[in-house]
């Protein structure tokens, strides 16, 4: 049995989330299973980038209690992949494909530490999963939105990971790069690593396996069928924000 197997992925109590002074998150309580693709979604504003940014240890909590897999996340960043939203690519530095999913790596290497024959196969599979291999030598600014977040995605997966933790990777892409990232968010936990991925995306969030629907703290959270009713829906945009009929998701009993 792993430590996945053992834990949630996610346990909180009354975790409260700020920058600066301003409460991003209010004391909310959440438990999230290990092992499987978690989807957090809200509207604009509702703490979701947020609640990422604290379970990847780049953002301490203000109040509360939090544990990634029995661990505060802190103590744990180098075994979290985190993906940030796809920043503009810095201009005049010649960075190629390679170098930046190579940075994967310096989290078990470090900036200066000499790469192995094992970090380099792991960049090479990170690559040919993207399907970026044919841009390796090529510059960030040389490449479309679409190829530079599968670039940018390329690096966590490179990196030595139990957890995959992404704020809106599909946001904005063409079709090509959205199916490949969408098979990876897949596949990541049928390899043992749990997977966290902000959305905006109903249909999104209704194929992940667990959902957290967030509204400036954790609406509700479970599986898609418990999590996207109306109910929940409307407290988290307010009535009318959603046009309800066209989500498949009902709070009614279940048939079988």
């Amino acid at each position: 049995m792993t430590a996945s197997d053992a834990l949630s992925l996610v346990e909180a109590r009354g975790l409260e989330l700020r920058h600066g002074t301003h409460v991003a998150v209010t004391a909310s309580d959440l438990t999230v299973p290990a092992g499987v693709l978690v989807a957090v979604i809200g509207p604009n504003g509702s703490g979701k980038s947020t609640l990422l940014q604290a379970l990847a240890g780049v953002l301490r909590p203000s109040d509360g209690t939090l544990r990634v897999l029995g661990e505060r996340p802190e103590r744990r960043a180098r075994r979290t992949a985190f993906v940030m939203q796809t920043p503009a690519p810095p201009q005049g530095v010649p960075i190629t494909v390679r170098d930046v999913v190579t940075m994967g790596r310096y989290a078990a290497r470090g900036w200066f530490g000499r790469l192995r024959a094992a970090d380099r196969a792991a960049v090479d599979a990170a690559m040919e999963r993207m399907d970026v291999v044919h841009l390796a030598r090529r510059h960030l600014d040389e490449l479309s939105g679409g190829q530079r977040q599968r670039v940018h995605v390329a690096q966590g997966v490179a990196q030595d990971h139990d957890v995959l933790m992404l704020d809106e990777p599909m946001t904005g892409l063409d079709l090509v790069s959205a199916r490949t990232i969408d098979q990876l968010l897949h596949e990541e936990p049928e390899r043992g690593v749990s997977v966290v991925f902000t959305t905006h995306d109903l249909d999104e969030a209704a194929a992940a396996d667990h959902v957290v629907l967030m509204s400036g703290r954790v609406v509700a959270s479970g599986p898609p069928r418990q999590v996207l009713t109306d109910a929940h829906l409307e407290e988290a945009y307010g009535r009318g924000a959603l046009h309800t009929p066209t989500v498949p998701f009902v709070d009614v009993p279940a048939h079988d």
